[in-house]
């Protein structure tokens, strides 16, 4: 079947649902499935409609329909010694493309080189009424009026059912080392915080509640420059590291509780009891508390930063920060310019959106 045949089925799945208000879940390979609320609503799967679009190294842009496997792309692109530089999280072997950017999850690189939204450079969808929709291109210029694009990073399927993205990639760093140091985590807070400082090719700082990993990647000469100041000893196989930790395979994700995970100002003090673990610099915190939900929310607001209940999430609890009510307000006006009948993942990241 072409690929404009797949599409138009996903077109008139859609159309049949906005007229007959019908709820519809979009799902994927489903690796992502626990983030977020769960619904009930019609399964719409998507997973089948995947394959690389189109792909020259040269430009440094991919273009891929949305259920294309993860692996595909990165297999793809390491070929020609490239990556996806948000370094996204697969959570699973059959991760497609769609669930990476529905959910905007980004890996320990993110801090350093950009999250997810920062490279979409175009799209197509379809939207709540089923019209078939185009935003962006696949060039980088192209980046006038209001960028729908990049809106897409994190909606969980919300606004649309994603058919095909175009990203921007980069070419893989020349050299890449791990140092690992023993230390308490507010000494490993503050070389974070004097590291992001200085300039030294940072690409992954993690404090893991005993150790902190810093991982610089760039050339010879200037992973030597900045081995001068980070302290620790050379790590082997340092890149394991960061592979677990991105997948969550470490030790530390391996608990039954309720996972937060905290966006804060890495110069945060924040007190909230409980296993930490600190990444991106310490700008996003994941703990384990018997802390209550709302207190931590509030602890978190008033630090500028928003938490979130990540896995294992208490479904009686919002899973995602409450919005301030003008900011809903403006969740709500894009929500019904693209899904009027809100029809699309409905109450996916909140009860009542």
């Amino acid at each position: 079947m072409s690929v404009a045949k797949q599409y138009q089925r996903i077109q008139e799945v859609v159309q049949n649902a906005y007229e007959e208000r019908t709820p519809l879940y979009i799902s994927g390979s489903g690796s992502k499935q626990f983030y977020g609320r769960h619904i009930d609503a019609q399964k719409l799967d998507v997973s089948h409609y995947g394959g690389i679009v189109h792909y020259e190294p040269t430009e440094l842009v991919i273009t891929a329909a949305a259920g294309t496997p993860l692996k595909e792309i990165e297999s793809a692109l390491a070929k020609q010694n490239q990556m996806l530089p948000f370094e996204p999280p697969h959570f699973g072997d059959k991760a497609t493309l769609g669930g990476c950017i529905a959910t905007g999850l980004s890996g320990p690189r993110r801090p350093y080189s950009g999250a997810v939204r920062d490279y979409v450079l175009g799209l197509k969808l379809v939207n709540g009424k089923g019209e078939l929709l185009h935003f962006g291109g696949e060039v980088m210029k192209n980046v006038a009026g209001y960028d729908v694009s990049r809106l897409m990073s994190g909606s969980l399927g919300t606004l649309g059912v994603l058919l095909e993205v175009s990203l921007k990639i980069l070419p893989k760093p020349k050299v890449e080392t791990t140092l690992i140091h023993p230390c308490s985590s507010g000494r490993a807070q503050e070389l974070m915080i004097e590291y992001n400082q200085q300039p030294m090719p940072l690409s992954g700082t993690c404090h893991d509640g005993e150790n902190l990993y810093v991982r610089l990647s760039g050339t010879q000469e200037s992973i030597a420059s900045a081995r001068q100041f980070v302290r620790g000893d050379e790590l082997p196989d340092g890149q394991d590291f960061w592979q677990s930790l991105k997948e969550h395979q470490l030790d530390f994700f391996k608990s039954e509780q309720t996972l937060w995970r905290l966006s804060l100002p890495a110069t945060s003090k924040i007190d909230i009891k409980g296993d930490t673990m600190l990444d991106w610099g310490g700008a996003q915190r994941w703990i384990y508390t018997d802390v209550d939900g709302n207190t931590i929310r509030e602890k978190v607001a008033r630090e500028n930063g928003h938490a979130t209940q990540f896995r294992n999430a208490d479904p009686a609890q919002e899973y995602f920060q409450p919005l301030p009510a003008k900011l809903r307000q403006l969740h709500m006006n894009l929500k019904l310019a693209f899904d009027p009948n809100c029809i699309l993942n409905p109450s996916r990241m909140y009860s009542d959106f």
